[in-house]
């Protein structure tokens, strides 16, 4: 069986791939793959009208937030993704924020 697992540090991915056995690919997200918007422009076209949009926090909505993959984490997201295709397990090892 082989698995994939992702944290977010490069640093952790060399350490944690000493302790792990053969048929395991430790892999980083290098920080977080998904924020708020950090622009206007990064902001989904379906709540750019809305007034909260620019917060990217809906405090009406039970605090709803709208999260995007900013471009410099796309083509992290796209090798990570591509990966999952070769493995029987995905292991999240991120950090909890």
């Amino acid at each position: 069986m082989k698995s994939l697992v992702i944290v977010e540090s490069p640093t952790k991915t060399k350490t944690i791939s000493k302790y792990l056995p053969k048929g395991y690919d430790v892999d980083s997200s290098m920080g977080h793959i998904r924020d708020l918007p950090s622009s206007e422009k990064l902001i989904p076209a379906k709540y750019k009208k809305e007034s909260w949009a620019t917060l990217g926090i809906n405090p009406d909505d039970r605090y709803f937030a709208i999260y995007v993959t900013p471009p410099d984490k796309k083509k992290i997201v796209k090798r990570l993704k591509d990966k999952l295709k070769d493995v029987d397990e995905l292991i999240l090892a991120t950090d909890e924020d």
